[in-house]
């Protein structure tokens, strides 16, 4: 039987340092800012454990595991973990953006691609691999730090002389492994993971940041290990209000490494600024972690269509021909992101033996992503107009007569009660005007970088030669005019 919510919880709970609100956390998991979190992720493995068929593959020790950790050597095991990381999906409405089958997925495009690896270095390519099984073998829910602080970027962060551990660095080697010292970012939901991997996506300029080249994995509790994390958008609030931040705020933090040991056989990238960006874009990490990503996009996208729909229906505008516009315009890009998703999979490239989404097409459904879901929530806040502002201030009006019996004379609709009413709203607000909704929306405008970075991606990869040869094929041969 694979991973069970129960050992999840159980798991998770291992005294990792969490900082928030002037405190730190050891128990982190029955805290208020992150129950909520904990509990949603639970449940993604009692989904798991109850629909083997659909989300797990037996490996050769005969354990089931997640399908994000299958190595797809056939196209329909490359379907099979789309349809589950879609299944998944769908159990948080596509609100936890970095749930446990995201990091397994870029760890498995590695190993697709382990001669890169091999080729850099056989010592660092075995320790990969024995740290893959070793997660795999355990159904473990990795996170990943892969962006280093802001600070100065006018600078990298070899030219801070003053502030040299600012960003995550090895301070030196022993025969055990290597001390690292500094902070990354963002971790995303390592409130939530049992381990983290750790790698760069930002530039690195060879020879002079050769110390911030580095790629690992950790447990979230080893020593030194700090996690600072933003304020919560979960503390304190009820289903009833926030319906969405109350149950799916994955949290985002700083992670600080103060003086940490990481033994070689978890290191696998060391001072090697290319390696470091071979590691994600010279494998299918990138391809197949984004695939998920794409999954999770699709049931999102669904979800705030069927929210517009209802709320369209509540206000008795639904029929209106410029409201069916904005509505159909919603279906039509959540089902273009649909199949965007489902051509990554059902037209893969070989390498190897390995059958993996195809480069081009996965950045391009990256740059079109972040451009749609913008255009979602602007659509959603014109439908909705001022009727997800006056809404009552909290559940507590509902106990109050006089409060109760002024919102079921205001909230009025012809198919709702005024209680749904309020209920939907609120939904509403949650998804698009909250902190929470905020932070999605940032999330999703910036996860694949800047958008100028994502176009420039579909230009390096776009076959410009063919294009110009179709082109240049219109034209009339000269010499019949000669």
């Amino acid at each position: 039987m694979s991973r069970t919510g129960k050992q999840y919880l159980s798991a998770v709970d291992d005294g990792r340092e969490v900082f928030i609100n002037g405190e730190c956390i050891t128990r982190h998991s029955q805290h208020p800012a992150f129950r909520g979190a904990v509990e949603s992720v639970a449940q993604l493995y009692d989904y798991q454990a109850s629909n083997p068929q659909e989300m797990t593959f037996e490996t050769d020790q005969g354990l089931q595991i997640s399908k994000a950790w299958e190595l797809p050597e056939r196209a329909e095991q490359l379907v099979g973990r789309a349809h589950a990381s879609l299944a998944w999906a769908r159990q948080s409405m596509g609100w936890l953006g970095r749930s446990p089958d995201h990091v397994s997925a870029a760890l498995a495009g590695m190993m697709t691609h382990l001669e890169v690896f091999e080729a850099y270095s056989p010592d660092r390519a075995a320790a990969l691999k024995a740290y893959f099984e070793y997660a795999r073998d355990r159904d473990l829910y990795l996170t990943y730090t892969i962006v280093n602080p802001q600070g100065d970027r006018s600078r990298s962060p070899g030219e801070h002389e003053r502030n040299l551990y600012h960003t995550l660095g090895v301070v030196k080697e022993t025969d055990a492994g290597i001390i690292v010292k500094g902070a990354k970012m963002l971790g995303t939901a390592a409130v939530l993971a049992d381990e983290l991997l750790v790698g760069v996506q930002n530039p690195l300029k060879a020879g002079v940041d050769d110390r911030y080249a580095l790629s690992f994995a950790m447990p979230l509790n080893a020593p030194g290990i700090r996690i600072l994390s933003r304020n919560s958008y979960a503390e304190g609030k009820n289903s009833f209000d926030h319906p969405l931040s109350s149950r799916f705020d994955e949290n985002d933090a700083l992670i600080y490494f103060d003086d940490v040991l990481v033994p070689w056989e978890r290191v696998f990238v060391y001072r090697d600024t290319a390696m470091c960006r071979r590691q994600f874009h010279g494998t299918a990490a990138e391809v197949l972690m984004d695939t998920q990503s794409l999954a999770r996009l699709t049931a999102k996208l669904h979800f705030l269509t069927g929210l517009a729909q209802r709320m369209t229906e509540i206000t008795g505008v639904s029929d209106f021909p410029a409201v069916r516009e904005i509505l159909g315009e919603l279906a039509c890009n959540t089902l273009m992101i649909e199949g965007l998703f489902k051509a990554l999979v059902h037209c893969p490239v070989q390498h190897g033996k390995y059958q993996v989404p195809d480069k081009k097409h996965l950045y391009m459904c990256q740059a079109v992503a972040q451009t749609v879901y913008p255009k979602f929530i602007e659509a959603i806040r014109k439908l909705a107009g001022g009727g997800v502002i006056m809404l009552p201030s909290s559940i507590h009006d509902l106990s109050h007569p006089q409060a109760r019996e002024l919102i079921e004379q205001t909230q009025y609709s012809s198919i709702a009660t005024p209680l749904e009413r309020v209920q939907l709203m609120k939904l509403a607000w949650d998804a698009i005007g909250s902190e929470f909704g905020s932070r999605h929306l940032q999330y999703e405008m910036f996860y694949s970088g800047p958008h100028f970075v994502a176009l420039s991606r579909v230009h390096s990869e776009y076959d410009w030669e063919a294009a110009k040869e179709l082109a240049v094929s219109a034209l009339a041969d000269a010499s019949t005019y000669q």
